[in-house]
């Protein structure tokens, strides 16, 4: 059964994906690039290559994504797995259901932080382009392999994901806050080893002692150290320019009321006024 860690794009994904891989998948707790393989994104074009399908249309795998989450749960072991993708139907099918999922974290973000890495990872030209980009109800992302449209990822607009995910009655979802995860570090994982204990019925008690030092070993500047030093495969790159985006970007220092302008942030507050209520943002 899969235990999803959802997020829209650079809301800390990545980053609690690294310390859950860290906790599971290592004896010491000691983070590295290499263990992120233990927890593989969903859906990406590795999972439909094999496929008979000539996926003509960018949402064509989408009539798999079910079929795929069953390989993926034939030996009947818990597998995390991470995903940007909307909990939505496409052409009557749903992302995934309760045969094949246990439950889900959800990681979210205060959207006018999530702005800025947008515009920096999806190489936006400014923040309006960035802020639509966030609203588009249609937005997706796309991946073509020797003309087969192999990589489909519906995101839809920030406001919608969320809601996707956090609304769901099919599974139980833990909702976090990435403000959370940064200020309450610990204590915050903590809680998402517990849901996730409780979801697949363990036994196991935490381990505190191993998750002091996951927290260590999976501090921002340390991961952000690690790419500059060794790369990461998962940073893309630039339009313009031959070079890769750094992925682990600003962390910590990315807020908005010092990087945007008091246009868009009022914009933005109008935008999401409910949101920032709902989830007890300024």
């Amino acid at each position: 059964m899969i235990i999803w860690l959802a997020s829209y794009p650079k809301s800390g994904n990545t980053w609690l994906r690294s310390m859950i891989a860290s906790y599971f998948y290592t004896k010491s707790g000691e983070f590295n690039f290499g263990l992120l393989n233990y927890i593989d994104q969903f859906p990406s074009f590795t999972h439909f290559r094999n496929y008979k399908d000539s996926f003509e249309k960018p949402e064509s795998t989408s009539k798999y994504w079910l079929d795929a989450q069953s390989k993926i749960n034939a030996d009947n072991k818990i597998k995390f797995l991470k995903t940007h993708n909307a909990l939505c139907r496409i052409d009557n099918t749903i992302f995934t259901d309760q045969k094949n999922t246990l439950g889900a974290i959800y990681i979210i973000r205060d959207p006018r932080n999530v702005i800025n890495s947008i515009f920096n990872h999806f190489d936006k030209k400014n923040y309006q382009e960035a802020l639509e980009f966030m609203q588009d109800e249609k937005r997706c992302l796309i991946h073509k392999e020797n003309n087969r449209y192999l990589g489909f990822v519906s995101l839809f607009s920030w406001k919608t994901h969320q809601k996707t995910w956090i609304k769901n009655n099919l599974f139980p979802v833990l909702t976090i806050k990435y403000e959370d995860l940064q200020n309450k570090t610990f204590d915050t994982f903590k809680e998402v080893i517990n849901f996730i204990k409780s979801i697949s019925k363990s036994n196991k008690s935490f381990d505190r002692e191993k998750a002091k030092k996951v927290v260590q070993s999976c501090q921002f500047e340390k991961m952000k150290k690690m790419e500059k030093e060794k790369g990461f495969n998962e940073s893309v790159m630039k339009k313009s320019e031959d070079k890769k985006i750094d992925f682990f970007h600003l962390g910590p220092k990315n807020n908005f009321k010092e990087l945007l302008n008091k246009d868009i942030i009022s914009e933005m507050n109008s935008i999401y006024k409910d949101e920032l209520k709902e989830f007890k943002y300024e």
